[in-house]
């Protein structure tokens, strides 16, 4: 973090990132004597509503955040950046975005969580486009121009207004990863008593173990006798308000819908309170790791890993029959779960696996047979790219084996 004293006296010349965070309602034009050097500009949490013309001046910058701000439009200006690849947005207040808006070497953009109804027929003219986020806005449908997106392989649309599926995105040739519940369009499961509706008054939470976009996992004691719970339980407790990826209540009903599968974390109970939703679930044992890391701005939708990481062959096979294992449990049930990545996935020493993080899981059991293959298509390229980024790890005595050539050329 820097600050604007830093900014005015000259301290920050030279430096490619840039993050200011202090309540600002106009944009410092100082920032544009950076303009030799600046490739990330970060306003995030100000009180921004416009950015000048005058940010055409940033040639250089690749990456612009200003989520958490007062914008009502996405900024004209943003379209005259040469080299603007990524642009995030995330909870302002925007309704409209422009034909003009959109930097033609746009690969990321993230709007998630704002209040658009229309999207630009220039969406669909941003051939680098590989992730865009648009989960909780009132988008009603999709600019048909969108089925030139050849490169898009990340959409989130759930928590919108879609008054039916879009048909577009299943013949996009690189989507894997795909989000659209909580839209007019979605159906509920009927029932979901698989697991028993208890209290929050049935567990005592202790420390926390993670957390992500759509909530906080603690562990906790169990302290209701009446049910043949293992004394120590694990408890997400879901954020309430929209996430990246949409609803907490579509996350819980994919859960449950999910079912049980020895390579899934085990669901035990479900909370539904007026102002509290849980989901109980077994202790994963502690021996159980990460086993990769998010995407990294540079990498854009593919996952990484920990430098010096290395998988031999038969554990890359292993977890990946495991994998398919799961995916084919997920589709019999009709759940997409549109987030298949490593870094969602625990492994032991002994390569056993758990997946997990159902946030951006869709139920699409209602869906048209050709609409419901098509979305087992887009996940199925997921799967093969999961694959792509357990061989990135290989041992490299093993990348000459029958086994590496198999696995390189799946096709699920």
């Amino acid at each position: 973090m820097h600050t604007l004293e830093q900014l005015k006296s000259g301290q920050l010349n030279g430096i490619k990132r840039l993050k200011l965070s202090e309540g600002l309602t106009e944009f410092p034009l100082e920032i544009l004597e950076l303009a030799d050097s600046l490739e990330i500009l970060d306003l995030s949490g100000n009180q921004l509503s416009d950015l000048p013309e005058e940010l055409s001046q940033l040639t250089n910058l690749r990456i612009i955040f200003a989520s958490n701000n007062l914008f009502t439009h996405l900024p004209d200006v943003l379209g005259s950046l040469p080299k603007l690849e990524m642009v995030g947005f995330k909870t302002n207040q925007i309704k409209t975005v422009s034909e003009q808006s959109l930097p033609t070497q746009l690969r990321w953009l993230i709007l998630t969580d704002n209040t658009i109804e229309v999207l630009p027929h220039s969406l669909g003219e941003r051939p680098r486009l590989k992730k865009l986020a648009l989960a909780g806005n009132r988008i009603k449908v999709l600019p048909e121009s969108m089925e030139n997106l050849s490169n898009l392989e990340l959409v989130r649309l759930s928590a919108n207004q879609l008054t039916e599926f879009p048909e577009l995105l299943i013949k996009l040739p690189k989507l894997a990863w795909l989000a659209f519940a909580g839209n007019p369009f979605c159906k509920h499961p009927s029932s979901l008593d698989n697991v028993p509706a208890v209290s929050s008054q049935c567990y005592s939470l202790n420390q926390v173990l993670g957390q992500g976009a759509s909530g906080v996992i603690s562990h906790a004691n169990w302290l209701n006798g009446d049910f043949d719970f293992p004394q120590e339980v694990a408890v997400k407790v879901f954020k309430g308000e929209v996430t990246s990826d949409g609803y907490p209540h579509d996350e819980l009903e994919a859960c449950l819908q999910a079912g049980q599968h020895n390579n899934l974390v085990k669901s035990i109970a479900q909370v539904d309170e007026s102002d509290y939703l849980a989901l109980v679930m077994e202790l994963i044992p502690s021996n159980y790791y990460n086993l990769g890391l998010p995407p990294t701005l540079e990498s854009c939708t593919r996952d990484t890993f920990n430098e010096g990481f290395e998988l031999s062959i038969a554990q890359i096979n292993s977890i990946t029959e495991q994998m398919i294992d799961v995916f084919e449990h997920l589709h019999a049930n009709k759940v997409c779960h549109g987030d298949l990545y490593a870094h969602n996935t625990l492994v032991n020493e002994q390569g056993q696996m758990i997946f997990g993080d159902f946030g951006a899981a869709t139920i699409y059991g209602y869906l048209t047979e050709e609409q419901q293959q098509g979305i087992r298509r887009i996940e199925a390229r997921a799967l093969k790219y999961f694959i792509e980024d357990l061989l990135t790890v290989c041992a490299k005595q093993d990348q000459d084996s029958e086994l590496y050539t198999k696995l390189a050329n799946f096709e699920a």
